[in-house]
C-alpha cells in the first residue's frame, strides 16, 4: 500500500515538473456562439471553406459558422441520420446512453467531426462507437467499421464506462484512414483503415492505451489529480494532435504510433478569473490545428462562466515559436 502511494506521489511530482516545462499558446481572439440549438460544442473540422461544429445534444443537424469578428452566427446543415449499425458494445452501456438521451437529449450524442479532401464530412457517436459520414453529394450513411475495433478496444481496457467511449476524431485527407480517441479510463488512440467499403484494424487497431491521472495546472483552483484523458483529436502535415483537457494541453503525436513529440499549454489565458467555470474540471472539447494556430472550443454545458458568458466559446491561440513541428 505505502509503495503504491509513493509511485503515484512520484509519478505525479514527474508530472508536475514537465508541466513547467510546456511552452504556453497565446490567446489571441474569442468568440461567443449564437444560433446552436442543443449549445454544448464538442467537435469542430475546418471543411469547405469554413469552420463547422457538432453539439452532442443534436442528432439531426450539424453547424456551419459564419466567421466574423466578435460573436459567430451558426447555420444548421441538418440531416436524418439511419438506423445505427451494431458496433458490439455490450447491451449495458447501450441501455445507460439511451437512457440518459431521455434527461439530456442527444441519443446519438455527436461527440467529434472532421472532414476529408473532398469535403466529406464524418461525425462519431460515443453513445454507438460508429462514425457517420455526410458526404458532397448524397445521403448519410455509417460507416461499416469491423466489430474487431471495438473489441480490441476493449481489451485493451478502454470503451468500459458510460459516457467515457469516443471522444474525438480525425481523418487523412484520401479519406481512408481514421483516427478515434477513447475519451478516459483508458483513454488511448485507435485507428482503421478503409478496404474497399469496409473499415477493418489491419495489423491492429489500438495504437495507445494509457491509464493513470495528472495533476491539474496550477491555474486551476482547487487543483486536483485527475485521470489522463483526450477530448478531441486533429491532424496537421501528417502528425496527430490531441486535446488533453483536464491538463489544458494540446500534444503532438506520431500518427502511427500515437507516441508524444511536444506539448503546449494552454492554461495561463484559459483560466484568467473572468474565464473560469464554476466547474471542477476542464470544459475544452474541440480543436483544429492549422499553420497559424490553433481553434479550441468549450463545451460549457450550459453553464455560466465568472464574466456572466453562457455561450458556447472557441478560442483562438497563434501557433507556437517556430511553428506546430518545431522541436523542443
Amino acid at each position: 500500500m505505502i509503495r503504491g502511494l509513493l509511485a503515484v506521489l512520484l509519478a505525479l511530482a514527474s508530472l508536475s515538473a514537465l508541466a513547467d516545462a510546456w511552452p504556453e499558446l497565446a490567446l489571441t481572439a474569442e468568440h461567443p456562439i449564437e444560433g446552436m440549438r442543443g449549445g454544448n460544442l464538442s467537435g469542430l473540422a475546418e471543411c469547405r471553406g469554413a469552420l463547422w461544429g457538432v453539439s452532442d445534444r443534436d442528432d439531426d443537424r450539424i453547424y456551419r459558422f459564419e466567421q466574423k469578428d466578435g460573436v459567430w452566427q451558426s447555420q444548421a446543415l441538418t440531416f436524418t441520420a439511419p438506423p445505427v449499425p451494431e458496433s458490439g458494445l455490450p447491451w449495458g452501456l447501450k441501455s445507460r446512453n439511451w437512457a440518459a438521451s431521455y434527461v439530456r437529449g442527444g441519443e446519438l450524442d455527436f461527440e467529434g467531426i472532421t472532414c476529408d479532401a473532398e469535403g466529406n464530412l464524418y461525425v462519431v457517436s460515443e453513445a454507438h462507437a460508429a462514425v457517420l459520414q455526410l458526404p458532397v453529394a448524397g445521403e448519410p450513411n455509417w460507416l461499416r467499421i469491423d466489430p474487431a475495433m471495438v473489441r480490441q478496444a476493449r481489451a485493451s481496457g478502454m470503451l468500459l464506462h458510460f459516457n467515457a467511449l469516443f471522444e474525438g476524431l480525425a481523418i487523412n485527407p484520401a479519406g481512408d484512414r481514421l483516427w478515434l480517441a477513447a475519451e478516459r479510463e483508458r483513454r488511448g488512440l485507435i485507428s482503421i483503415r478503409r478496404q474497399q467499403s469496409l473499415w477493418t484494424c489491419a495489423v491492429g487497431c489500438v495504437l495507445l492505451s494509457e491509464a493513470g491521472v495528472e495533476m491539474q495546472p496550477p491555474q486551476m483552483p482547487n487543483a486536483r489529480p485527475v485521470s489522463r484523458d483526450f477530448a478531441d483529436l486533429a491532424l496537421f502535415e501528417g502528425k496527430l494532435f490531441t486535446l488533453e483537457r483536464n491538463a489544458f494541453r494540446v500534444c503532438r503525436r506520431d500518427a502511427d504510433s500515437g507516441a508524444v513529440e511536444r506539448c503546449w499549454s494552454f492554461a495561463a489565458d484559459a483560466l484568467v478569473e473572468s474565464r473560469r467555470y464554476d466547474q471542477p474540471y476542464g470544459l475544452a472539447e474541440a480543436l483544429v490545428i492549422d499553420k497559424d494556430g490553433a481553434w479550441i472550443g468549450l463545451d460549457n454545458n450550459n453553464g455560466s462562466r465568472a464574466d456572466g458568458e453562457t455561450r458556447p466559446i472557441v478560442w483562438r491561440f497563434a501557433a507556437p515559436a517556430g511553428g506546430w513541428s518545431a522541436k523542443p
